[in-house]
């Protein structure tokens, strides 16, 4: 009875001292950009080896894949779930959380958190490691437009989540990740020669409609909330100001673009099932 107390209590003093070193340390305020990013680009390295790893266990095709494509399966599985992650964390803080809401006095452009803050550089950390990877293989995982999307994704995040400014906007913006998954099933059904199956017909229907509502409508309600709050938006730092005016508008314009070929692709998908 004695020995299983003292191992209780053993094993409650080492959770509170784990407890204590993760708030001094990895969540303290000044530690927060630099542990999350290092958090972020190890996650994205963990994931691509177990994928590799898993990947040559479980699926019959990954073998029969060039070098490229074998690369290319690896780093979408870390588009996918940091796509997961960086959506449900968006997704809370835009319409579940109160942090950002109206009712609390103070502006919201200049609102954050522990929480909100070490997500952002979690994201961060992504992107630098997507980035590595893409001007590393240039342009096999990606042309010149992915460059100009992680640039400014690297950009904006980082600026909100060094200074705490437009963290609203900036999580509004990444709700846009929610169309990843669907676009890395529609590149594995392709890498494996599912291409004319119905799941592929299906997951391009799925892509269209999640493609209308996170990247063409909320960023109509992004511009709208932007602008019934701009008394506040204008009070940010003229680079925090630039950064959410213009990141928006260019993004927009590129999703416009690549929902043109998302719905010219379609039409030729179902064309082709009739």
């Amino acid at each position: 009875m004695l020995v299983s107390e003292q191992a209780t209590m053993g094993i409650t003093l080492y959770q509170n001292q784990a407890e204590q070193l993760l708030k001094d340390y990895v969540l303290a305020d000044s530690f927060i950009p630099c542990t999350s990013i290092i958090g972020g680009i190890f996650a994205s390295k963990v994931v691509y080896d177990l994928t590799q790893t898993i990947s040559a266990i479980y699926f019959k095709s990954y073998a029969s894949l060039s070098k490229m494509q074998r690369v290319e399966w690896n780093n979408r599985a870390i588009s996918t779930l940091h796509a997961i992650f960086i959506t449900t964390i968006s997704l809370y803080f835009v319409f579940w959380s109160d942090l950002y809401s109206d009712q609390f006095a103070g502006l919201i452009t200049l609102r954050c958190s522990q929480l909100s803050t070490f997500a952002l550089g979690v994201s961060v950390g992504y992107f630098l490691a997507d980035l590595g990877m893409i001007l590393w293989f240039y342009p096999a995982l990606g042309g010149f437009e992915y460059v100009i999307h992680h640039l400014l994704s690297i950009a904006a995040v980082a600026y909100a989540m060094l200074t705490g400014e437009g963290q609203l906007y900036t999580y509004m913006v990444l709700i846009s990740e929610t169309t990843t998954p669907g676009i890395n099933l529609r590149w594995y059904l392709d890498a494996t020669g599912k291409k004319r199956s119905r799941a592929y017909v299906i997951n391009g229907v799925v892509i269209f409609f999640a493609w209308l509502v996170a990247r063409i409508i909320l960023f109509m309600y992004l511009f709208y909330h932007f602008y019934l709050h701009y008394d506040q938006v204008k009070q940010l730092r003229t680079f925090g100001l630039f950064l959410v005016s213009v990141v928006p508008l260019v993004l927009t314009v590129m999703n416009l673009m690549w929902f043109a070929k998302i719905v010219k692709g379609l039409k030729k998908t179902i064309a082709k099932t009739q």
